[in-house]
């Protein structure tokens, strides 16, 4: 069993004694108390804080942590994943869905719309789990308490930082605040200055090496160097120097190297293959004892469908017919299916395209684009497992091509380090691919924006690339589906934001709408 999902399940065991860490106890047994009485039940609490970006609650798919909201839809990584993927060029959901809809062809966007939602209330189910725990640390005493709290810090950034990235303002909450009246609303800039702070503080309490699927110092200054990436959009003021600095360290202490396999790395073994050594965060899926529709399930079974493929071959059960990449994502390696067939690279081998179009004039056509199979259920390195429902591949959320690609873009955009140094990691990435390396005069930023689709998409970063880059909003780039139109049409400038939710202001008057909603 994967650690930190044999971690989680020690949550269950303990739930009769915690229930939800928003509330008190059920029966005599303070947290507080537990953790004198038991000390190793902070690893199985730690684990359910972890477990949030994944799963959607305790106990199995069908149960939520956030009441009111629907277990499938609602767990974070399948939020990350409509809101910066489905939102962007690389792919789209042909379900139909009221509110998927509305992301995949980025049109008719308002605080109702129940993704958003979904999204803004698991940020605001972590917070304050990880406020609850910290504050329960400090007053036991347990061994590598500090390092505890400093993983605890680390996952409430990581869920601050969607909300910096998607709604851009919030409240800031770092206490219990169950009995205080509605906290004010806190801007983005003010958001980022504390998630920096965090992630610079707890760096000297995290340990260099930690347990597989835990924050250690990389994970930290991974997550901080995209904060400063993105800093100019966040608060007006660039960054970029601060980014190589933490990315640097990232990738000259942090002992990760590329996995040899590039398909590795989206596969059920990625935890025990060489795609290891490349992930540097990873959000853990296990097939058995930890479900979730929320996981990689959903990029796997999403992709798959029995019409036009063989679902077994990716050691998936059921395919849900869904998801289709796009044109402006495959057709960075040619202009047409043999063109993807013929490429030497790889990542261009990663789309079924038999009995598929090329283009995509319907979106919600199965037949329409090509699926991706980038991420599977089915093992790349090991003995070939068994098909299962639900996946057992672990999400890389941060890894090594993702950093060697941000130090490149920071070289470029003048923060400093080695033209030389930026072109051989790019190189680097494309020749693990069979890619067909670049030279000095090939690296420019736009090349950085193409290869980062080609390494990256489907991984969650779409979006936030393209805002970046200028790119998102507007008509200067058009993309299949912009603005519900086949050929693409430009969308308002205000959508480089998502609304608040309605029901989160309705809770808390202080929230005020975000602009042009």
């Amino acid at each position: 069993m994967k650690l930190i999902t044999g971690l989680f399940f020690v949550v269950l065991l303990l739930n009769s004694c915690t229930q939800d860490l928003n509330t008190d106890p059920e029966n005599e047994l303070t947290l507080e108390e537990l953790l004198t009485r038991d000390p190793n039940a902070i690893q199985g609490l730690v684990s359910k804080i972890y477990g949030s970006f994944a799963l959607s609650g305790a106990n199995g798919p069908g149960d939520t942590d956030t009441p009111g909201d629907d277990a499938g839809e609602s767990p974070f990584l399948r939020g990350i994943i409509n809101l910066e993927d489905f939102t962007a060029d690389d792919m789209k959901n042909r379900w139909g869905d009221n509110g998927l809809d509305q992301l995949t062809t980025c049109t008719d966007w308002d605080e109702n719309n129940k993704f958003f939602r979904y999204l803004y209330n698991r940020v605001y189910y972590t917070v304050p789990q990880c406020n609850n725990l910290i504050s329960v640390l400090n007053n036991v005493s347990l061994n590598n308490k500090e390092q505890y709290i400093a993983e605890l810090r680390f996952l409430r950034s990581l869920a601050y930082y969607y909300l910096i990235d998607c709604f851009g303002k919030g409240v800031l909450v770092t206490e219990d605040t169950s009995n205080s009246v509605p906290a004010p609303q806190a801007t983005r800039q003010q958001l980022f200055a504390f998630v920096e702070s965090e992630l610079l503080a707890v760096q000297g309490s995290l340990p260099q090496t930690n347990e597989y699927g835990r924050a250690n110092k990389a994970v930290a200054r991974m997550l901080l160097a995209k904060l400063y990436l993105n800093a100019e959009v966040y608060t007006g003021t660039p960054k970029y120097t601060d980014a190589l600095v933490q990315i640097k360290k990232v990738i000259d202490e942090g002992g990760y190297t590329l996995a040899p396999n590039f398909v590795s790395l989206f596969s059920a073994d990625n935890n025990v293959s060489q795609a290891k050594n490349e992930i540097i965060f990873p959000l853990i899926a296990d097939p058995l004892t930890s479900q979730s529709y929320g996981n990689t399930t959903y990029l796997v079974s999403g992709s798959l469908s029995s019409d036009t493929m063989t679902i077994a071959d990716f050691g998936a059960t059921e395919g849900w017919g869904g998801h289709r990449a796009t044109s402006a994502w495959y057709g960075l390696f040619g202009s047409s299916a043999s063109d993807l067939s013929a490429s030497t690279d790889d990542r261009a081998h990663l789309f079924w395209t038999n009995g598929h179009s090329f283009v995509m004039n319907d979106y919600k056509t199965w037949s329409d684009g090509f699926p991706s199979t980038k991420f599977r259920n089915s093992n790349a390195e090991t003995t070939l497992a068994a098909a299962t429902k639900f996946s057992g591949t672990d999400f890389p959320l941060y890894r090594l091509a993702d950093a060697y690609l941000i130090y490149a873009e920071c070289v470029l955009r003048g923060g400093g380090g080695s033209t030389t140094e930026a072109l051989g990691y790019v190189n680097d990435i494309r020749n693990r691919s069979h890619a067909t390396p670049i030279n000095a005069s090939q690296l420019t930023l736009d090349f950085i924006l193409d290869e980062r689709a080609r390494e990256l998409n489907f991984e969650g970063h779409r979006r936030t690339d393209l805002i970046r880059y200028g790119r998102f909003t507007g008509g200067t780039y058009l993309w299949p589906w912009k603005g519900g139109i086949a050929e693409g049409t430009a969308i308002p400038d205000h959508y480089d934001l998502f609304p608040i939710p309605l029901k989160a202001m309705q809770v808390n008057p202080n929230l005020t709408q975000n602009p042009g909603y």
